[in-house]
């Protein structure tokens, strides 16, 4: 197997996760955080053929709750997790795809309600898996995404 090519971020980076339908979100990529996070204003967990999975409504956008998409993944966990204030919170944990500069690769990511902050995700150290090196003093490296791509996501 090719050893995947090393790639350059900013402190913050428009992403795509394919497997819940979301061609772009905003990600605070966070080296100090141990796991991402993603936003989910609802959560429903359920079980199919004897597999754990959890349904979930996202805003990817800050500041537009007109823009919603309901996701369903897979869950691999239900874990305590403490915030960057300190505050200790049961999150359920999923696995998906994770697309940065064509490169595509696995992740773990919490559901949390990230409504009153300023990324509905985080990207944390153990999601880079040693595919990214992060330059905290730019962002956008990969590129800006114009408002005007921020439509619905169908």
């Amino acid at each position: 197997m090719a050893k995947p090519e090393i790639i350059l971020i900013g402190w913050r980076e428009w992403v795509a996760l394919p497997e819940l339908s979301i061609p772009h979100i905003k990600a605070k990529v966070d080296s100090g955080a141990r796991t991402s996070a993603l936003h989910a204003y609802y959560v429903k967990p359920y079980k199919r053929k004897g597999e754990r999975r959890i349904k979930f409504g996202l805003h990817p956008y800050q500041n537009n709750t007109r823009i919603a998409v309901d996701c369903d993944a897979r869950v691999v966990d239900y874990r305590a997790v403490t915030d960057s204030g300190g505050h200790r919170e049961k999150r359920y944990v999923i696995s998906t795809h994770l697309e940065i500069a064509g490169q595509v690769w696995e992740i773990e990511m919490t559901l949390t309600n990230r409504e009153n902050m300023k990324f509905r995700m985080l990207l944390g150290r153990t999601a880079m898996d040693k595919r990214v090196i992060v330059d905290p003093g730019r962002s956008y490296l990969l590129g800006k995404l114009p408002k005007s791509a921020r439509k619905p996501l169908t």
